[in-house]
């Protein structure tokens, strides 16, 4: 955080060199009491974010069954959440700016609230997806607004922190998940659950903007990235700021395959590949994403420790191996090794893309942000469509080859990483370990 209070946008850091990836020790500063409510709101505003709608995925498979749906049908009803969030990609920065990321928080969880408690009572695959498109849109929104915030937050430590409030959404999505799949194989109406689960999960969200205080304050008014380059700069400036940005946004697609095999088709690996019964399948989700709430934790230490571009590389291998052993699991044990593999090492992926996306030079940190937010539901919107359809065609072993893919571009992309993007204004003992 700058002298006066304003919170810089480059990438916080334990001090390296980025060209040769060398750390020099440091030691941190003990957190003063606005950081540690920054860094504990910012935990619970990402937990109340990944447990809203992880409270329906186990659900999943018995709304499959309950309503008919084909695979190819649950691929499109699953990623319409994708298509929610497509929707709304050119809302955050003006909504930021024009309403502050306090504002934007409250009322984008409200209404989630609001819509997943309703997504209870539907009768319809396409008006759950309905629904869950709303969800879509809505989480969006506020996704970006937690990630400026919590870059806010991160910036002010002069570490990497923003893993573990990644592992705090990763928390809230397998806690929300564990209940649900308690709820499904009860006899608990799903109706009951999801309006108790949505009033829980919008009460975590506001406690978080409560505690995040002045981080939330204001929008990107501190960011003079966005002010109008000199004339005839305007076409080089987004052509350099493109090259920079598609590889973060590849990168975040891959993470977000993963994510997305954890939130659709872990349930339903569980069924069909290893033959557990529908009613226990949640356990599936909720291991593979407690897997990646365990890397999100370590991840800030490995990333300080090792860089961002060696523990991407560590971690595209492991999607690649755990997506192996997951095709070929035919019983409960091997599938899960293969489905912890991928979520441990999809777990810094998407957390490392956003926070070198919000330091880029030439772009302010909610819009850098939401350029890699938008692009990833890309990801999302594909990810599930492709895997129903290859089910559909032939059998969901091949439908999970696509992880493999996105592990190897993991690997390929990984030093990517290594963008420079350290302000001009930063201390050379503070810039980013790559």
């Amino acid at each position: 955080m700058s002298d006066n209070g304003t919170p810089h946008t480059s990438e916080p850091s334990t001090g390296s060199d980025p060209s040769t990836g060398s750390s020099p020790s440091t030691t941190s500063a003990p957190l003063t009491t606005s950081a540690q409510r920054g860094v504990i709101g910012s935990g619970l505003l990402f937990a109340a974010n990944g447990a809203f709608i992880a409270a329906l995925l186990p659900w999943y498979p018995t709304l499959v069954a309950r309503l008919g749906l084909t695979p190819a049908q649950f691929g499109m009803m699953a990623a319409s959440i994708a298509v929610g969030a497509l929707a709304s990609s050119a809302a955050p920065p003006p909504l930021i700016r024009k309403f502050g990321l306090r504002r934007v928080m409250i009322a984008g969880f409200g209404a989630t609230a609001v819509v997943m408690a309703g997504a209870g009572w539907v009768t319809s695959g396409i008006v759950l997806a309905g629904f869950i498109a709303l969800a879509g849109f809505m989480d969006a929104i506020v996704d970006v607004a937690q990630n400026v915030t919590g870059v806010r937050v991160e910036n002010s430590l002069g570490k990497s922190v923003l893993s573990s409030m990644h592992a705090c959404w990763s928390l809230g999505a397998a806690a929300a998940g564990a209940v649900a799949t308690w709820a499904a194989s009860s006899g608990v109406p799903i109706q009951a659950h999801l309006a108790i689960s949505s009033a829980v999960s919008l009460g975590v969200g506001l406690a978080g903007v409560w505690l995040v205080g002045h981080y939330a304050l204001g929008s990107d008014t501190h960011d003079t990235s966005d002010a109008p380059p000199p004339p005839g700069t305007t076409p080089q400036r987004r052509t350099r700021v493109f090259w920079l940005v598609l590889p973060l946004v590849i990168l975040a697609i891959s993470g977000a395959v993963i994510e997305d095999v954890a939130n659709n088709w872990a349930s339903m690996a569980g069924v069909y590949l290893a033959g557990v019964r529908v009613d226990a399948a949640g356990v599936f989700f909720t291991l593979m994403v407690g897997a990646q709430a365990v890397g999100r934790f370590t991840g800030d230490a490995m990333i300080n420790r090792l860089g961002r571009v060696r523990v991407a590389r560590i971690g595209g291998t492991l999607i690649t191996v755990g997506a192996i052993i997951a095709v070929v699991s035919t019983a409960p044990v091997p599938l899960i090794i293969g489905l912890v593999a991928m979520g441990f090492g999809c777990a810094t992926i998407v957390p490392s893309a956003y926070a070198v996306a919000a330091a880029l030079p030439g772009v302010s940190s909610s819009t850098g942000v939401t350029i890699v937010s938008w692009l990833l539901r890309v990801g999302f919107l594909a990810t599930s469509p492709l895997i129903g359809a290859l089910t559909g065609l032939t059998s969901l072993r091949v439908g999970l080859t696509v992880p493999v893919i996105a592990g190897v571009a993991v690997i390929l992309l990984a030093p990517r990483l290594r963008v420079s993007v350290t302000s001009a204004t930063e201390p050379k003992s503070r810039q980013p370990r790559q």
